[in-house]
């Protein structure tokens, strides 16, 4: 067996203390994790802390925010919370494709007129013709979403998501991901396929709303959530046709989104160390939201003015 010559014995038994770079504390992730500028609320436990990071999607790459800083936080955490996850089978697969037309389409014969006040009518009819567009027999929620993609481009040129960011950085440092939760492909479906035409109304008024603010508005959007101004952000007609349409506004799935989201908080706030949430910033921060309900329940919530 080789000896080792006691003077390397003893290095090796003083090195290691002195080399050693000591864990990061909670306040040094927070820290990190502000610098990143995405907004976000630090709540204080017994045992720890929990970072909520208030996500916007398909934010302007024009949006000086650096994602680096969120990866350092996240690297350093104890745990990672993200949003559901639909889980899709192939036979939900299969059940989209043969059943397309419930998505895209109006039912049977009826059109955008049948089930639109008439100046409801006559606003999308307006549009379509600028547009060069044919809305008469597509379904409310195909039509917002189209308006909103082709003429305010607000999912183009932009930069990675917060939620993208923390599960890539969380993945590479095996930091332990937990979703808030996982939805059945088949219920989602199901969902959506039975709504009524009239539901998706306010979705669409809302889409024709954010169109005819022009696509400013997207800028704006960014540069708002950039500033942690979180009530122009909320206040934003983009950001508003996006809460108004499915899933969002959807009684009962919509409902479900938002309650879980009160329930993985409140179960971190008992574990040890830090937990970092990316969460919808609208779920957070809407009237009677996540933020609204942890401060009822009498969280110590440090952040941005949310309303």
């Amino acid at each position: 067996m080789t000896r080792i010559p006691g003077f390397l014995f003893l290095a090796a038994l003083a090195t290691p203390l002195a080399a050693q770079d000591p864990a990061p504390s909670e306040n040094s992730i927070v820290v990190t994790a502000q610098r990143s500028g995405a907004p976000m609320w630090t709540i204080d436990t017994p045992s720890g802390t929990i970072i909520l990071v208030g996500e916007i999607r398909a934010i302007p790459k024009t949006t000086p925010w650096q994602p680096d800083r969120l990866k350092e936080a996240t690297a350093a955490a104890d745990r990672v919370i993200l949003g559901a996850r639909p889980k899709i089978s192939p036979g939900d697969i299969f059940r989209i494709m043969f059943s397309g037309s419930k998505f895209t389409k109006l039912p049977d014969d009826s059109v955008a007129s049948d089930y639109l006040a008439p100046d409801q009518w006559a606003r999308l009819e307006r549009l379509g013709a600028a547009h060069e567009e044919d809305y008469a027999r597509q379904s409310f929620l195909l039509t917002s979403f189209q308006m909103l993609r082709k003429e305010l481009r607000f999912n183009r040129d932009t930069a990675d998501d917060a939620s993208d960011v923390v599960k890539d950085a969380a993945e590479k440092a095996d930091v332990p991901i937990t979703r808030a939760a996982t939805l059945r492909g088949e219920d989602i479906i199901d969902n959506l396929a039975e709504a009524e035409p009239q539901v998706h109304i306010p979705c669409l008024g809302a889409a024709m709303d954010a169109v005819e603010a022009g696509p400013d508005i997207v800028e704006q959007r960014g540069s708002d959530w950039r500033r942690y101004d979180i009530p122009a952000v909320m206040a934003n007609p983009l950001e508003g046709a996006l809460g108004q349409c499915w899933p969002w506004a959807d009684e009962t799935l919509g409902s479900e989104l938002r309650t879980i989201w009160v329930e993985r908080i409140a179960e971190a706030s008992t574990a040890k160390g830090t937990t970092l949430a990316v969460v919808p910033l609208r779920v957070l921060a809407e009237r009677g939201g996540v933020l609204d309900q942890l401060d009822g329940r009498g969280f110590d919530i440090a952040g941005p003015a949310w309303k």
